[in-house]
């Protein structure tokens, strides 16, 4: 029986035996199998909670926190930490709903030039894997990867695994990839495992994969 294509989404090993639990390399439980790992080249990359992320990494006391990034009770949540999620705070939801649903949240007023300092400092990893950058909002954008398809050592998947490594060691951030033969399949995979997620849709299962949704879920 032949084995899917699997890499380890926190050191990048190449998985080659039949489907295990743990990477035989560094133990980790989060892997990455897929019959179309090695050969899907176009990638949606998208920060995770971005603002709120920056802000966490800035000041260690709010990791375990309910964070807001958003303004005075009369404005609205501008984006929020996924412990503020958990009690149903979203973006664009008005302030005084939000911390009436999350009355212990810290609420941060938006710092847009930080943000925007560390959205160059993204985009500068982005392009160092490859020249085609397509960036979307200030933090996420699509990446074209198809010239590593005819690398021997490192495809698609492997170079988005170690770009969102760097990401969380030299930024401080999480990101959530989608990998696909299109952005449309990879935007949407990037929203399937939000944090630090990574998953693929293929050409063969997108039919499968799309009949089911509302069309409102569809972008574009």
């Amino acid at each position: 029986m032949d084995v899917e294509p699997g890499l380890c989404r926190d050191c990048g090993a190449h998985l080659t035996e039949a489907p295990i639990k743990y990477c035989p390399s560094c133990t980790s439980p989060r892997l990455l199998r897929h019959p179309d790992l090695l050969t899907l080249s176009i990638a949606h990359v998208d920060c995770d909670a971005f603002y709120a992320s920056v802000e966490k990494r800035d000041d260690p006391s709010l990791l375990d926190k309910p964070v807001i990034i958003g303004g005075g009770k009369r404005g609205v949540v501008s984006t929020c930490c996924y412990i503020a999620r958990m009690h149903g705070v979203h973006s664009a939801m008005p302030m005084f709903q939000a911390l009436r649903a999350c009355p212990d949240a810290i609420v941060i007023r938006p710092n847009m030039a930080k943000y925007q300092a560390v959205g160059y400092e993204l985009r500068d990893l982005m392009s160092e894997v490859t020249p085609l950058v397509e960036p979307i909002s200030i933090d996420e954008a699509y990446l074209d990867l198809e010239h590593l398809l005819t690398q021997e050592s490192e495809s698609p998947a492997f170079a988005l695994i170690h770009l969102a490594k760097r990401l969380e060691k030299e930024l401080g951030i999480t990101a959530s990839i989608g990998l696909g033969p299109n952005k449309f399949l990879a935007k949407l995979a990037s929203d399937l495992d939000k944090p630090r997620g990574f998953s693929l849709i293929g050409s063969n299962e997108a039919r499968s994969f799309l009949a089911p949704m509302s069309a409102t879920k569809i972008w574009g």
